[in-house]
């Protein structure tokens, strides 16, 4: 079993403004620094490289980073442990507080590539009913289980939380 995350955030400010500019320039070297990372499977992209415009809800200030893993321990040390780790820690100057679960991780058949549907699906559940073999966070992940289900209706996933203060 390989490990799949989907992380999502929203920006303080358009993607063109000059306040997330650092950000936005960093994209590039940071999914080189991902894909070539031990236990690198997939990430999601568009023809351009990057999800930034794939649109994950219809709040397009919401951006949306979904990857394959081949284990926790890799993700999370391409997360925290590499130059990524700089970004998540000024996170607070590009987004705001999310307000809801923003990281929802699971298990998932070597060879399977999830969806934006998929992925909202896991981060609803998350958020409705805390950790379990269907979406879980680092913070408590189970053992290997192919055929998770989910507890109950989360919905799709389709409601954001209201805008909230900046990160941090």
């Amino acid at each position: 079993m390989q490990i799949a995350e989907i992380n999502v955030a929203r920006l303080r400010y358009p993607l063109d403004d000059p306040r997330v500019a650092e950000f936005v320039a960093a994209l590039d070297r940071v999914n080189a620094l991902a894909e070539a990372s031990r236990g690198f499977v997939w990430r999601l992209k568009d023809a351009g490289g990057n999800a930034t415009h794939i649109a994950a809800y219809d709040d397009p200030t919401v951006l949306a980073n979904m990857s394959v893993w081949t284990s926790p321990a890799a993700l999370y040390e391409f997360s925290y442990r590499t130059a990524h780790r700089e970004f998540v820690q000024r996170r607070k100057e590009w987004f705001e507080l999310f307000g809801a679960a923003y990281l929802a991780l699971w298990w998932i058949e070597p060879g399977a590539f999830p969806d934006v549907a998929e992925g909202r699906r896991r981060l609803a559940h998350l958020q409705r009913f805390g950790p379990s073999p269907y979406a879980f966070t680092f913070r408590a992940v189970p053992e290997p289980v192919a055929d998770a289900r989910p507890l109950g209706d989360a919905g799709a996933g389709r409601g954001l939380p209201e805008r909230a203060r900046p990160a941090g």
